[in-house]
């Protein structure tokens, strides 16, 4: 589990799957309404104390981003003491949620050298998968494959040949896309094979 702190009142957490494992949580349980999830989330605002002194101190709005490689991102906003919706139910004991959930059908890694992408375009290829595109932000690469590029090439597989290259990106692909800058679009695997050689 990551933590990182965007704003005074605002938090990102990033769960892969192992940390849920780790937790007996599966991915589908996450969805549920369960007390292991309850308990996840009591966890992760715990640990946001500790680690970054986010202190809930009223209601929360969580957002869950489902990344089908990557794992989880939780983003936790905390609510105005003032004039709150929620406050007449408000009680100590509990944490007040919102709760959003968004699921991504894409798979998006960071890597922290052009080699290591080159590298990794030379494994994609030879399992015939060309496509993707290729960003750069903050001194990093970015690689994304939307659902139907591997579609025909098994998940777990296409997440084992990144993981050697690189990690799971632990900021949005809207991020990169805004800020960062495109370098080969669409077909980055392709063009990077025949830059390359």
């Amino acid at each position: 589990m990551r933590l990182e702190r965007l704003t005074y009142d605002k938090i990102k957490i990033f769960l892969t799957y192992d940390d849920l494992n780790e937790r007996g949580i599966s991915k589908e349980e996450l969805w549920q309404d369960v007390p292991k999830v309850h308990r996840l989330f009591r966890e992760m605002i715990m640990e946001a104390d500790d680690e970054l002194g986010f202190k809930v101190d009223g209601p929360i709005a969580v957002e869950v981003f489902s990344l089908p490689a990557q794992g989880m991102v939780v983003i936790v906003t905390k609510g105005s003491n003032g004039e709150n919706e929620f406050e007449d139910d408000y009680n100590e004991e509990y944490i007040e949620m919102q709760v959003t959930l968004d699921e991504s059908d894409e798979v998006f890694y960071e890597f922290a050298s052009f080699e290591d992408v080159i590298g990794l375009a030379k494994r994609l290829i030879n399992v015939g998968i060309q496509g993707g595109t290729l960003y750069s932000f903050q001194k990093h690469f970015y690689l994304k494959f939307d659902e139907e590029e591997f579609k025909e090439y098994e998940l777990d597989s296409l997440v084992a040949l990144l993981a050697e290259f690189g990690n799971p990106s632990t900021i949005t692909s809207y991020r990169v896309v805004e800020y960062g800058k495109t370098l080969m679009d669409s077909t980055a695997v392709e063009q990077l094979n025949n830059y390359f050689k």
